[in-house]
């Protein structure tokens, strides 16, 4: 791999960690204000209909995308942003009048000129919020139950149906905080892309590329792939690479989720009280799973994130809840039920 593959690779695991970090940094807060979204966190049928709801959100997002609704897509997509940076701005901020104005400059922002730092910026900014959001509200069992079934979903969106990669090709020439922008090399400019001529130039949807350009990868809470172009050049030497938001965002609600609803102690660090074994080595494997997802990509093929990155985060997190001394049973949220 080149070294500004590994550049890539690097900006891309730093925003990952920021995520996970800063999900754990909210999670205290979050719930002392109230945010938890469901008044009972360890019911499973929580997952159930969430994941419903990203079913539903992808075939409209498909369905605009057919019908040249373009527009209202990224008009969403950008309010959505401003929404979730005001619950973190909010939730740091003592002024509501500040909060509210950094969440509106968000998105005017991304409005106004989403540039790749800007996108990654905003996507960072939701993704903390949302993982935290979803890491209070989804005890054990329901994040568990969430992450293993969005993993599958992912595999045969991916290499089945392969709709993801069809909802790629429509949100990328809308430079919205679906994707992560990681640029190889400090020339890149998102705003010179043309990306739909580059999906011509492929002709099959699943790839997008402009001849030795951006490798494409995929997904948000709704498309959770990661793809790179198929011609003859070496993606590792492209001037970019996408990955999708949600990529970052849900094994980090499995961290969040650890933090919060686990049994075992605080391990006492006094920037994130809310870490402990579980949520940590939950950490260590999402890492584990993104440097043999990176591998992969850098091959040059379409790959599904969740499996390898919630396999990750499941994973270490059940090592982590054994060596902290948790009984298995409560670990997977099961004591209620038994």
């Amino acid at each position: 791999m080149s070294r500004r593959a590994y550049r890539g690779v690097a900006l891309a695991a730093l925003i990952f960690l920021v995520v996970q970090v800063g999900a754990l940094a909210l999670v205290p807060t979050f719930f002392e204000q109230g945010y938890q979204t469901v008044e009972d966190p360890s019911d499973p049928t929580n997952s159930l209909l969430y994941i419903g709801a990203i079913i539903v959100m992808t075939a409209f997002m498909l369905a605009a995308f057919k019908y040249d609704l373009d527009q209202l897509i990224r008009l969403v997509i950008v309010f959505t942003s401003g929404l979730l940076a005001w619950y973190v701005f909010a939730a740091l901020i003592p002024s509501a009048l500040v909060a509210v104005g950094l969440s509106a400059a968000v998105a005017l922002a991304l409005l106004v000129y989403p540039e790749w730092y800007v996108i990654d910026a905003a996507g960072t900014l939701m993704g903390a919020g949302a993982a935290a959001l979803f890491g209070i509200s989804f005890g054990l069992l329901p994040a568990i139950v969430l992450l293993s079934v969005l993993a599958i979903y992912d595999a045969i969106s991916v290499y089945k149906t392969k709709h993801m990669l069809d909802l790629a090709e429509g949100v990328m020439d809308l430079r919205i905080p679906v994707v992560l922008v990681i640029p190889t090399t400090l020339s890149y400019s998102i705003l010179g892309d043309d990306f739909a001529s580059d999906a011509n130039e492929v002709g099959d949807g699943e790839n997008a590329t402009d001849g030795g350009e951006p490798a494409e990868a995929a997904d948000a809470e709704t498309a959770d792939a990661e793809a790179t172009d198929a011609d003859d050049s070496d993606p590792a030497d492209r001037d970019a690479f996408f990955i999708g938001l949600g990529d970052a965002v849900m094994p980090t609600v499995m961290v969040a989720s650890g933090a919060f609803f686990s049994e075992a102690p605080s391990l006492g660090f006094g920037a994130l009280p809310a870490l402990n074994l579980p949520a940590l080595l939950a950490m260590v494997g999402t890492f584990a799973g993104f440097s043999g997802l990176m591998w992969a990509v850098m091959k040059g093929r379409a790959h599904a994130g969740l499996p390898l990155l919630n396999g990750g985060a499941i994973g270490g997190y059940l090592v982590g809840s054994v060596v902290a001394g948790v009984p298995l049973v409560s670990a997977l949220g099961l004591a209620p039920y038994l």
